[in-house]
């Protein structure tokens, strides 16, 4: 840190930020209370007040180079971590421009401490989050040097949603698929489309049931060289698709049954679509992979 010494005294009679609008300072630290607040011509002095008790680093930046803007992040990341010993100001200069003769900026983002109303220099141009990390130790140092040593009164992490109570049936599918009971998962779902056919929720979680039913104890190896040796036998095609989906592969599952349904005719091929269809219900309607492998099966049908 020996080009940009962590000094507040280096500052002085370079910056004067007296020139700025004064308002009234809010009580405690900087204006907001949060751990990254936006730096204002006319809010400034308040901000400045706030370093009295919890020292802020300053990031300079403008809209017209994107890279200064992403290291505002940087610096809130790096600031996340220190639990409130620092505010983070973001200022852009282009609609500040009180701010950017008083910093006398030249390049952006100019990065600087304030402490006890005192502007310390850090650093010009981006730097990595460890080396940001350097600067800040140095200047809480200096901020405890001078009693500045309050903290941001962070906001209380949003509470998480509460998810919303499953309707009674579909309860008792899920609890039954935690004790391993497909069958009793599978009747429940059957009996929750039975009252309301358009349940949509209820139509996938069967199909997902049916799915883990037929492939529950069967040999993948044994599967897949069955389909191989016999491209023709739909029943081994159709299992080797449900092994492919369940392993995630969804592209190739859906292939096999498209080039399955081109083999054969009659009963056999609407045995196929149908179960193409199902596995459709399992990856979700609106998958990108579906909808192209449902445009595929209408080629392979007309």
């Amino acid at each position: 840190m020996t080009s940009h010494p962590t000094s507040s005294a280096s500052f002085r009679g370079a910056v004067d930020l007296s020139t700025l609008s004064h308002s009234t300072p809010a009580p405690g630290p900087a204006a907001g209370n949060g751990l990254v607040v936006e730096g204002t011509d006319g809010g400034f002095q308040t901000i400045v007040a706030g370093t009295q008790k919890v020292p802020a680093v300053v990031v300079l930046w403008s809209q017209r180079m994107p890279a200064s803007a992403d290291f505002v992040q940087v610096v809130t990341s790096v600031a996340a971590s220190y639990e409130g010993r620092f505010q983070v100001v973001s200022v852009d200069v282009d609609v500040n421009p009180g701010l950017l003769q008083a910093f006398q900026v030249q390049s952006v983002p100019m990065t600087l401490g304030l402490v006890a109303g005192q502007p310390v220099p850090l650093f010009l141009g981006a730097q990595p989050a460890e080396q940001v990390r350097v600067y800040v130790d140095e200047l809480l140092k200096l901020a405890a040097e001078h009693g500045v040593t309050g903290r941001v009164a962070l906001e209380a992490p949003a509470e998480a949603e509460v998810e919303p109570e499953l309707p009674p049936l579909h309860q008792e599918a899920f609890e039954a698929i935690e004790r391993d009971d497909l069958d009793a998962a599978a009747a429940a779902y059957t009996k929750a489309l039975a009252q309301n056919p358009a349940d949509g929720d209820a139509a996938v979680g069967l199909a997902q049931v049916k799915l883990m039913q037929r492939t529950a104890g069967v040999d993948l190896q044994a599967a897949r060289a069955a389909a191989a040796e016999n491209p023709t036998d739909v029943a081994a095609q159709m299992l080797m698709a449900d092994l492919d989906v369940l392993g995630g592969h969804v592209e190739d599952a859906f292939v096999r049954l498209i080039d399955t349904v081109r083999a054969t005719a009659g009963d056999e091929r609407d045995t196929v679509r149908e179960h193409l269809v199902e596995l459709f219900a399992v990856v979700g309607a609106h998958d990108e992979r579906v909808l192209k492998a449902r445009r595929a099966l209408m080629s392979a049908l007309f």
